[in-house]
């Protein structure tokens, strides 16, 4: 199984591309990213990254369900869940294809 992307390994890949940066300063920048993107999803606005994909905030109504143990009825309330869809650009990269579009 492969390993995990983590906030730590994303921090040392900023810190490996900018020799400059200090690793406080690439924590920094790291979490900064991901207050941005998670702040705008809150919002319930969509964030698109190029050529990575888009994360789409959706609100789910709610719903009639069963109890899988006990096989009775319950209410599923309603919720906001996220939906991602991947960039094309991305796709075709791990299919080992060309994509000749736009993202």
């Amino acid at each position: 199984m492969s390993e995990s992307v983590t906030k730590a390994i994303l921090t040392d890949a900023v810190s490996a591309a900018i020799p400059s940066i200090t690793s406080k300063k690439a924590v920094a920048v790291v979490e900064s990213i991901f207050d941005c993107i998670c702040e705008t999803l809150v919002k319930g606005e969509d964030v698109k990254i190029s050529g990575f994909g888009k994360f789409t905030p959706h609100e789910k109504k709610a719903r009639k369900g069963r109890n899988p143990k006990t096989g009775e009825p319950i209410t599923i309330s309603d919720r906001r869940v996220l939906k991602f869809k991947v960039s094309d650009c991305l796709k075709a990269e791990m299919n080992g294809t060309t994509f000749n579009g736009e993202d």
